[in-house]
Order: structure tokens, then C-alpha cells, then sequence
């Protein structure tokens, strides 16, 4: 399969020095002091009760666990479960997963709210497709449809029974004498685990926006990651929100998950306000079911050369000839190209200019879609507010049918806060913009998650303690130190999974995945050669920090041009934990690197206890 390029203005049609000022300009109105501190902290009750809260599963109360165990998995989303089916293969089965969540998924348990569906090509973001033989219905597949493919693997792979479900780890200490760590939880539970695994997620502590008078309303509010049918009527399976049909709704935030959920507040809500602060871009989202004779023709591997593909073609270079199989708004930069570089013969050409006709090509993109708001949008205020001013990964690229035409309502207002980045107030009737209060019933928080430069806030664990007493909180004050993105010195037998000092994928469960088959590798080893301990070197640590370093992805653009957001920290251009730093020469490259190093077979950089 290959698609066409998409028409987008042409360059003579495209002035990129006023779009350049325009961006400029768009990005300091919303930039705040503040940065991430715009957020309510973890102990505002509203933070701390949606932690606690969890309305799909009733937490029941359970005898507390004292054990041994080789290895302790932190959390339940794909990280965890990817880990448990490495370690599995490996024939590593005396593993647990905790979980504060009432079942397994991570973000695909916590958030059912009306129209999700996953915004990446399903075929490459479900991992594990081929040994499950299965496939998605659809190429972006609905959120209850990943769910249940999850409990899938869960089960065929025995999972369930193993995991300590409701329950939230308080502390993490190292038992130097026992060459053990001991997991404290919320349950009274006492677990000693030879390796710990965390796996707790890039995006899994919802977040507030701080706004003054928050606690004074006295209406419904919920996070959307916590969506309440009971008051908005409907369910997950039927999303026929009914009940809103006498009540002013408040929706608070327009990135992914809003995107997906306007269309439905707007279709029932007797009036819907969706309060922006940065609008998305929104491309049309054709989402075909899948294809049963394209199904039939797929031969063994067909999952892995898809992934590769998407990731040359969203965030690297189409080779000449190379089919772009994925045919979305990912990848249609490198897309349209690669059809004018065909067009032109294939010329040789250098990789500075390579680049520099990337970057044209993403203003063209980008006016494409400002050119589709003013399509769609009757009202040219409205289209003119909802338009995206900034480069095109500034923000997470997204795709709906019917975001766009919900402003066509009549019942449908946008409250555009950007002069004022952000929310002005709250009372006990509604909100406050422009001086102007506006009632409402309800306040929904599309707010996202936590990503801060705070670990301790981020992971929400109090205590986390290697050798020689050592806080990881401390020893990563000034942001990650590793032997390989993801271990370090004084925690041994650790394993950090996510966005850390290692390669970067877009596609987020494939990196994870990698980075728990590396981390099984090692525990694998040391199991079988009776390795107690496992632990990077001091000089190993620094030695690969360094490199790394020199190698790193330049991030100038998403630092210095982008809109605030939580692709960028919301601006904080120190952050010691920005999410995306990465191994520069790429994605293949580090495979490469990490595949040296074990097959060196004596684990280079580390200290080895047997």
C-alpha cells in the first residue's frame, strides 16, 4: 500500500517570515512565570482524592502481602505488561505487578470518556499483534477495544492473579545485607524483591490547573480521566450523555482528549464552553476497518517492518522507494517530501538541505491545517482562535471528523484564554473570563498529567532509597544519570523504564517494550549465573552520561520556539526531566548500541555481586 501526497499551499504561497513572527508572537502571549507551578500540587485535595478515586473498580480491603519474590513490576500499563511478557519469554515467572489502579491498562484503564480512541496507527501502537494473532477492527482503534485486548494478553499469559491491584507504593529501600528491596505499600504489604522494575508510566497522575477559586465552585467537577456516566448519563460502551441535556458544561483544556470529547459534550450538554488555551492542530481522520484480504496477505515480521516504517516516516527519512504505509497526519511531512524529491529525479542533496526543506514543508503543513479550520468553522473569531500558530510537533499532531463542525453549534462556545494563559478565576456559580462570570453546572478538567521536573511529585512515591541510603530524589536532583538510559549508580537491580537518557520511538509501547526486554536480558543473566547484584559503576554511569550527552537530540526548536505544553514542560527551558531528550543518531542506532553491549556478555560499566 502507498498513499498520495497531500495538497498542501505551495512555497511562493507560504510567507514564512511573518508566520515565523506570528509564531513568536503566539507562543510569549502564553507563556506563564510559572511554568509547570500553574498546576495544583499533589496535596490539593482535588489532586489527591482523583488518586484515591477510582470509579470503575470498588477497592475491597485484602490481607496484606509479606513475600519473596525475584521481581517486582511497578505499575500495569503497557510498560508492566511488556515487562511481564519479556520476563515470561525469558522463563522469569516468580513476578508481581502493583498497581494503584483497580485492573490492568494504565492510561487505557483510567480513561473512558465519550469517543476515545487511540490517536496512532493501531497496527503499529497495539504491540504484540502476531503473537496474539490477532488485529485491531480498525486503524485507530476505540478505547474500550484496547482494553479488552489488553485483558487478553493479561490472561493468556496468566498475569492477573499475580498483581496487587488498589494499591500505591509508599517506600523503596535497599537491603544491602540481603541484596533485596523491600516494597512498602498503602495495604501493609512487605515485599522483597530481588529486581524492581518501575513501570509506572510517562502520563499517569492527573493534573489541576491552580486557578483561583477552584474550590469555591459548587458544581460537579471531575478530570475527564475519571468520567462520571452517573452524571453525565451514557456509559463507555453507549456514550449517549443525556442527562446533560439541562446543564451548562465547562470542558477545560484542548489537547488529545478533549479533541475526542467535544463532539459528544456539545452534541447533548444544553451548553457547552471549551475553554483554550492553545488550540490543537485537528487533520480529518479517515478510519477504514480492517481489511480482511490485506489481513490474509500479511506474512510473519509484518508488524516490525510496519513499526519501522512509521518510524522513518514520522521521525526520520523515507528512503527513496520506501512506501509510507501508514498514510496519516504523522507522516505526511516526510510523505509529500519524498513525492517532490521523486518528482525532481532523487537529486542529491545535502542533509542541511535536506532539513532546511523539511522545515518549509512544515509551514505549508501547518497552513493546510489552519486552511481547514476556516473551512469548517462558520464563524471567522471562532476559526481565527481555533487556527494552530507553531511548528507541527510543537503540540501532539491529532485527527477528528467532528471537532471542528461541534462550534457550529448554537450551544457551543469557545473561551479563548490565551491572552491570559490560562483560566482567570472560579466562584461558587461558574468561572470568570474577561470579567465576565459564566455560569455553569459542571467543570470538566481535560487538564492531562503530571510531566514536572519534581520526580518525587511525577512518581508519587515518598521514599525511594539505594545504597548507602541514597534518595534517588537526591541523586537526581539535577536531572537523570544512567548506564544506558536505564539503570543507575547506588540502585542496583533497578530498572527505570520511559522517557529517560535512552533512544527515542514514537511509538511510545515499542520504546517500552524495548527498554523492558533490555532490562529482562540483564535479570535474566544474573538469575541464571547467580548474580546477586547488578549496579552501574560510578565511572560507568559517567562515562555514558557523557556520551549521551554529546550525542543528544537537538531540542532548540521545541525549547525556544514551541508553545508551552507538556511536550515542552510548559516552557520551563531548564527542565531537568524534559520529556523528550533522546539518543541523537536515532532510534536504529541505539538498538545497534544496546545489542553491542550485550553481546559483550560481561556487562561493561557495571559492578557484579554474586
Amino acid at each position: 500500500m502507498n498513499c498520495l501526497k497531500t495538497i498542501v499551499p505551495a512555497p511562493e504561497e507560504v510567507d514564512i517570515p511573518a508566520l515565523k513572527a506570528k509564531y513568536k508572537q503566539e507562543r510569549e502571549k502564553r507563556m506563564r512565570r510559572e511554568t509547570g507551578g500553574q498546576y495544583a500540587a499533589p496535596e490539593d485535595h482535588l489532586v489527591y482524592d482523583t488518586r484515591e478515586h477510582d470509579p470503575f473498580t470498588p477497592i475491597v480491603p485484602r490481607d496484606a502481602v509479606d513475600e519473596e519474590i525475584d521481581v517486582a513490576i511497578l505499575g500495569a500499563g503497557w510498560t508492566g505488561i511488556m515487562a511481564g511478557f519479556h520476563l515470561t519469554k525469558a522463563g522469569v515467572t516468580n513476578f508481581r505487578h502493583i498497581e494503584h489502579a483497580g485492573g490492568f491498562g494504565g492510561t487505557w484503564y483510567w480513561n473512558r470518556y465519550p469517543g476515545i480512541q487511540c490517536d496512532n496507527d493501531a497496527y503499529c501502537y497495539l504491540p504484540l499483534l502476531e503473537e496474539m494473532n490477532t488485529l485491531p477492527s480498525k486503524k485507530f482503534a476505540d478505547g474500550k477495544e484496547i482494553y479488552e485486548y489488553i485483558q487478553s494478553i493479561v490472561d493468556k499469559f496468566g498475569f492477573r492473579d499475580k498483581a496487587l491491584l488498589h494499591t500505591e507504593i509508599t517506600a523503596i529501600e535497599w537491603d544491602e545485607e540481603a541484596k533485596r528491596w523491600v516494597v512498602s505499600t498503602n495495604r501493609g504489604d512487605t515485599i522483597r524483591a530481588r529486581f524492581v522494575m518501575m513501570c509506572g508510566g510517562t502520563l499517569s497522575t492527573p493534573k489541576f490547573p491552580a486557578v483561583p477559586g477552584i474550590h469555591k465552585f459548587k458544581g460537579k467537577m471531575f478530570h475527564t480521566s475519571r468520567w462520571d456516566y452517573g452524571y453525565t448519563g451514557g456509559s463507555w460502551e453507549n456514550p449517549v450523555l443525556d442527562k446533560l441535556a439541562d446543564k451548562r458544561v465547562a470542558i477545560l483544556g484542548t489537547g488529545a482528549t478533549s479533541i475526542q470529547a467535544v463532539p459528544y459534550l456539545g452534541k447533548y450538554a444544553k451548553q457547552l464552553y471549551v475553554i483554550q488555551r492553545t488550540p490543537s492542530s485537528v487533520d480529518e481522520r479517515p478510519n477504514p476497518p480492517t481489511n480482511p484480504e490485506w489481513a490474509a496477505s500479511l506474512k510473519p515480521g509484518w508488524q516490525a517492518e510496519r513499526q519501522a516504517n512509521f518510524l522513518r516516516a514520522a521521525n526520520e527519512i523515507i528512503p527513496p522507494g520506501d512506501p509510507d504505509l501508514i498514510c496519516d497526519i504523522w507522516t505526511e511531512i516526510n510523505r509529500n517530501l519524498n513525492a517532490e524529491l521523486e518528482a525532481e529525479g532523487w537529486p542529491q542533496i545535502s542533509m542541511e538541505e535536506f532539513m532546511q526543506r523539511r522545515e518549509v514543508m512544515d509551514f505549508r503543513v501547518m497552513e493546510r491545517l489552519r486552511k481547514r479550520v476556516e473551512d469548517i468553522v462558520n464563524d471567522p473569531e471562532t476559526a481565527e482562535a481555533l487556527k494552530p500558530y507553531y511548528r507541527f510537533m510543537c503540540k501532539r499532531p491529532l485527527s477528528n471528523n467532528d471537532y471542528y463542525e461541534t462550534f457550529n453549534r448554537p450551544n457551543v462556545k469557545l473561551i479563548d484564554v490565551s491572552t491570559t494563559a490560562g483560566l482567570e478565576a472560579m466562584t461558587e456559580n461558574g468561572f470568570v473570563h474577561q470579567g465576565q462570570e459564566y455560569e455553569i453546572d459542571c467543570m470538566i478538567f481535560a487538564s492531562g498529567f503530571e510531566v514536572t521536573s519534581d520526580l518525587k511529585r511525577r512518581w508519587g512515591i515518598s521514599t525511594i532509597n539505594g545504597r548507602d541510603d541514597v534518595s534517588i530524589y537526591d541523586h537526581w536532583a539535577d536531572g537523570p544519570l544512567t548506564l544506558n538510559g536505564n539503570m543507575t549508580h547506588h540502585f542496583p537491580n533497578m530498572f527505570f523504564h520511559g522517557y529517560i537518557q535512552g533512544g527515542l520511538n514514537g511509538n511510545t509501547t515499542l520504546q517500552f517494550g524495548e527498554q523492558a526486554r533490555h532490562a529482562t536480558w540483564i535479570i535474566a543473566n544474573a538469575l541464571e549465573k547467580g548474580i546477586k547484584a547488578v549496579e552501574p559503576t560510578k565511572e560507568g554511569m559517567e562515562a555514558y552520561v557523557e556520551d549521551f550527552r554529546s550525542k543528544e537530540l537537538d531540542l532548540s526548536i521545541i525549547l525556544n520556539e514551541c508553545t508551552p505544553s507538556y511536550f515542552t514542560n510548559e516552557g520551563e527551558k531548564e527542565a531537568k526531566w524534559f520529556l523528550f531528550r533522546g539518543w541523537g543518531p536515532g532510534w536504529d542506532d541505539w538498538q545497534r548500541k544496546m545489542q553491542e553491549w550485550r553481546d559483550a556478555g560481561d556487562m561493561p560499566g557495571m559492578r557484579v555481586d554474586s
